[in-house]
């Protein structure tokens, strides 16, 4: 059942939009996401790991600094991110 989940990324928050998150110390709700040109990474629900989600992959830009994510709708309003492992 696993095996059509994109190895490579660790969950890291679930939650509502515009609730605080930390992806390296950067809040994605207060940065401007940059979508990267590769395919989306397809990962379990959390609290239902037998639902699919496809997660786009962005990248934030701070202070000379980059953090690459993947994030997605789990449901209306409820995100989902992960960052590489």
């Amino acid at each position: 059942m696993d095996n059509d989940i994109t190895p490579g990324w660790r969950h890291v928050a679930i939650g509502f939009e515009g609730a605080a998150v930390s992806l390296a110390g950067l809040n994605p709700w207060q940065l401007e996401w940059y979508r990267l040109d590769e395919p989306a990474i397809t990962v379990a629900h959390p609290s239902h790991p037998e639902q699919r989600h496809q997660m786009w992959i962005y990248e934030l830009r701070s202070n000379n600094r980059t953090v690459k994510f993947a994030a997605g709708e789990y449901s209306n309003c409820v995100w989902g991110f992960y960052v590489p492992t």
